[in-house]
């Protein structure tokens, strides 16, 4: 069974919903940030929140904490790593994604349930889905407008590294070209902004989160 591992920062906020969002398609524990190894986990999922209460800027001092240098080990050797909100931004401060995430365009805190379109199916991420599939879930943040250079964005885009998009009418933030999530050219780091660990039951108003994780545990490759 597919092990997954949450990093909790001191302000992590999401870490209990990510354990039991992974806890529905595998097995799942936290990892403290002065944990120096990864127990031997599968897949590394970076949470939401405000790690180290976002000083200096968002996400910028986790990644000199002991477990993120045990992810950028990880990653290195082709472990796959998710992160979401907060943990989208630790990815792209310690060099593990491409772009950047800026404050969004209405310079507010917001939070409501957003529509994305799987732009690219052929990664671990997104391989359960169908093509251009639309899913819901929710977005809260206020750095979360995705950008990256022009030739940046034109590499990401040939390249298929743009993973997920919002739909017409729902990038709030203003992120270019309608980014929601990416990943790096290898293919085993992803980020996104959307909070997918919220859209895990239906009790909650949608379950197309739980996809994204179904699809991590499965390409993992660890026998049930």
């Amino acid at each position: 069974m597919t092990r997954f591992g949450i990093p909790q920062f001191p302000g992590s906020c999401d870490e209990t919903d990510t354990l039991l969002a992974c806890s529905r398609v595998g097995e799942a524990e936290l990892l403290w940030h002065k944990d120096k190894d990864l127990k031997g986990v599968d897949v590394v999922v970076v949470p939401g929140g405000f790690s180290y209460g976002d000083y200096l800027r968002v996400g910028a001092i986790p990644p000199f904490s002991p477990v993120m240098q045990a992810v950028k080990e990880f990653a290195a050797e082709g472990g796959l790593v998710l992160g979401i909100c907060n943990g989208f931004q630790v990815l792209t401060e310690a060099g593990l994604l491409p772009g950047a995430l800026l404050p969004n365009v209405n310079l507010a805190f917001t939070c409501r349930q957003v529509d994305l379109v799987v732009e690219n199916v052929e990664t671990p991420l997104t391989h359960e889905f169908a093509p251009t599939e639309r899913i819901s879930v929710p977005a809260k943040h206020t750095t979360g407008r995705y950008f990256a250079p022009t030739e940046m964005l034109n590499a990401l885009e040939a390249e298929g590294q743009i993973i997920l998009r919002y739909a017409e009418g729902h990038n709030f933030n203003g992120s270019v070209n309608d980014i929601a999530g990416v990943c790096n050219e290898r293919r085993n780091v992803f980020g996104l902004m959307p909070h997918p660990e919220h859209a895990v039951d239906p009790l909650t108003g949608s379950d197309d989160g739980l996809k994204l994780f179904s699809s991590l545990a499965s390409a993992a490759g660890v026998p049930a």
